[in-house]
């Protein structure tokens, strides 16, 4: 309390935050009950109420969702498109930090930072309608292979490949934002680091992997960390604007199966277990990468 008295103004300035994860992140939890649950919003008077008054029917409904062939190919699909993202566009970043890094000219080190953020900041919608215009039928990557004498490819309604064009956009997208992180952990690498690896006659490729590599592995490890966690919550609204029922089966996640069933049939009580059972797999995940990481390199994050 004394302590309190006089730093009373730090607890004032946290206190939007507090009231922020209380109201958006703390009640809403009380929402999980749903899942254990045969749920009706006309239970009760409200939405809360009708919470307490549904029936407490245990694991009913995760032996429910279990039992859908089709959330069974949506969680498939989550995790092989998931991992194809993690193993692919991980990487990516960190390489295109270690190249802009070497760019010595100030105004085309600016120019290029600029050029590769830029996308990130498209919504998906626009860039849903780029790559329609190149991968159509009739778009640029078909005319050009048309000239070669080649077949077309019907990128959008081919299920396998479909999920190259997922990979592939989120990495136009996503690849010049994400390795802000990696450059700013590079600017702060010493230079005496740099000076006394070329004293002892390292080259520019020698720099980076005997110096630059090792210096960046703490936000590597924290980043993996984190991108492994996420990768049962891929990136819904990017396959939400993108894809059609031709690729259902091999596109589908969770997140836009929950999306097309939970919410457009309104069976709240499979919404509620899927996202449930998906955190849970989630808080798994990320034990399990930062286990990895602890292993591999001796860091970890948590």
């Amino acid at each position: 309390m004394k302590y309190l008295r006089k730093a009373w103004p730090l607890y004032i300035l946290m206190l939007p935050a507090l009231l922020y994860t209380i109201v958006f992140k703390l009640l809403p939890l009380y929402g999980l009950g749903i899942a254990f649950k045969d749920y009706s919003l006309f239970n009760g008077r409200d939405a809360v109420d009708a919470i307490a008054a549904s029936e407490f029917v245990g694991l009913d409904n995760f032996r429910k969702i279990f039992s859908e062939p089709e959330f069974l190919k949506a969680l498939a699909n989550t995790f092989i498109i998931g991992a194809l993202k993690l193993v692919i566009l991980f990487p990516l970043p960190i390489l295109l930090a270690l190249f802009i890094n070497e760019i010595k000219q100030r105004h085309l080190k600016s120019c290029l930072q600029t050029i590769c953020y830029l996308p990130h900041f498209f919504s998906w919608v626009v860039v849903a309608g780029i790559f329609f215009n190149i991968l159509s039928t009739s778009g640029l990557v078909n005319s050009f292979l048309q000239m070669l004498g080649l077949d077309k490819i019907n990128f959008l309604m081919n299920g396998k490949v479909f999920r190259w064009v997922l990979v592939v956009s989120d990495a136009w997208k996503e690849t010049g934002f994400s390795a802000i992180v990696y450059i700013a952990a590079i600017s702060s690498i010493s230079t005496t680091l740099y000076e006394a690896a070329e004293i002892d006659g390292a080259g520019r490729f020698d720099r980076m992997l005997h110096v630059t590599l090792p210096q960046l592995t703490p936000s590597i490890v924290i980043m993996f960390i984190l991108k492994t966690g996420k990768i049962l919550e891929e990136n819904y609204q990017q396959i939400l604007v993108m894809y059609n029922p031709v690729v259902y089966e091999t596109a589908d996640v969770i997140q836009t199966y929950v999306y097309r069933m939970g919410i457009g049939q309104m069976d709240y009580t499979l919404g509620v277990t899927v996202g449930l059972f998906n955190s849970i797999i989630s808080f798994a995940l990320v034990l399990l990468a930062n286990l990895l990481c602890k292993l591999i390199t001796g860091r970890t994050a948590i």
